[in-house]
């Protein structure tokens, strides 16, 4: 802020007058979050365009935040200049105020007056109004092997290349390839598949992943080969009792998000891509329903694989397939739309064509050398020599 905003000529300061830091923000969510702005009456309402970091309440939210705190810690001296408390008097006002002049409200169970709609009270100054989360799809086929290769110029260990792979091949969260355990592999009869947890499981193993057998020969190489020797009785698969954790830190304990997010982020950033690691879940999603719509031949076939779909992802909300099918509803709709249009394009040049010829004073009928080739039934001839 103190860099880059200015307020009437001058540079603007952390700790100054809410109306400055306001400006301040509203140009930064314009013009670097790319959201649209537009004044209500004593607040903004923002909006995230097609452009907009998945972030923007993360971002409004941090520092509503960090200014009440400053305020607690008696170190800014003015309100909190993310807050409008007129808003949320004026809410207030409004339903408390009844439909008699000067009388408050009557209580709903009258039934005198209209109900209210429940709407939860907010107190922000820039009230984001379109935060409804909606999947990404990502359909890059060469997206995971963009990722492998990023990889392998900042030198990735076998640890992080395998769970890499996971995360494309089986769609799973971040966190829930990173805290397996060697149970969670034992556990399953396929060598393929993993048991794991899922959100809101609190740990129980509640759903498994399935990956490639090239992933299955790395990870073994993994833990016979670089955990063995960080683990502190060099075990080998075998030796390892159900508990111990897969995945291990350069010191040798659990490995954790924050100390591989780290690796993550720096083959990002060597090859200047912009990935969250959430986004493979996206891709794994988008690329199983397009290979459902591509091979299924019936439409039940197609019901009942994404119905293994939605269970093998674990949504809460099944409904959140219907945001993929509709990119292919649209996709389909652009492959059609483009051989319509070169269908057009091909009806034109016709045209265009008959209209030199017209222009020409060519006929359209057949000429007298074409009418030669003809082939004419011998009665109508016998006809035609009579009419001579």
């Amino acid at each position: 802020m103190e860099l880059y905003s200015n307020y009437q000529g001058k540079r603007i300061q952390w700790d100054d007058h809410p109306q400055v830091i306001r400006e301040a923000f509203e140009t930064y969510l314009m013009d670097e979050m790319a959201c649209k702005i537009r004044e209500n009456n004593s607040f903004f309402l923002v909006n995230r365009t097609n452009k907009s970091p998945n972030t923007v309440n993360r971002f409004l939210s941090a520092l509503k935040s960090f200014y009440k705190s400053l305020i607690q810690l008696k170190q800014y001296k003015y309100s909190n200049p993310l807050v409008n408390s007129q808003s949320i008097l004026e809410e207030y006002t409004n339903q408390t105020t009844g439909a008699r002049k000067g009388k408050l409200r009557m209580p709903t169970v009258a039934g005198t007056e209209d109900p209210i709609p429940h709407r939860r009270l907010t107190d922000s100054y820039f009230k984001l109004v379109n935060e409804e989360w909606r999947p990404e799809i990502i359909d890059d086929p060469h997206l995971p092997y963009r990722i492998y290769q990023a990889g392998k110029k900042v030198n990735w260990s076998l640890r992080e290349v395998v769970i890499a792979r996971m995360l494309f091949e089986t769609g799973a969260r971040a966190s829930e390839v990173i805290k397996l355990t060697i149970g969670d592999y034992r556990t399953r009869k396929s060598f393929q598949e993993v048991n794991t947890f899922n959100k809101g499981s609190h740990g129980r193993r509640v759903k498994f992943l399935r990956f490639s057998k090239d992933t299955v020969k790395l990870l073994f190489r993994y833990i016979n080969n670089e955990r063995i020797i960080l683990d502190s009785f060099n075990r080998n698969f075998e030796a390892l009792p159900d508990n111990e954790p897969i995945f291990l830190t350069d010191s040798g304990t659990p490995h954790n998000y924050n100390a591989w997010y780290y690796h993550w982020n720096k083959a990002m950033n060597k090859c200047e891509i912009k990935l969250n690691p959430h986004k493979s879940r996206h891709w794994f999603v988008t690329t199983r329903v397009n290979e459902i719509y591509n091979t299924s031949k019936t439409k039940a076939e197609i019901e009942q694989r994404k119905s293994e779909l939605i269970k093998y992802v674990r949504w809460s909300n099944s409904s959140t397939i219907e945001i993929y099918e509709h990119h292919f509803d649209e996709q389909k709709h652009r492959e059609s739309h483009d051989r319509m249009l070169e269908h057009m394009k091909k009806n034109e040049k016709e045209y265009v064509e008959q209209n030199k010829r017209k222009r020409k004073g060519k006929s359209f009928l057949p000429s007298l050398e074409t009418t030669k080739e003809f082939k004419i039934d011998d009665k109508i001839q016998e006809f035609l020599d009579g009419l001579e």
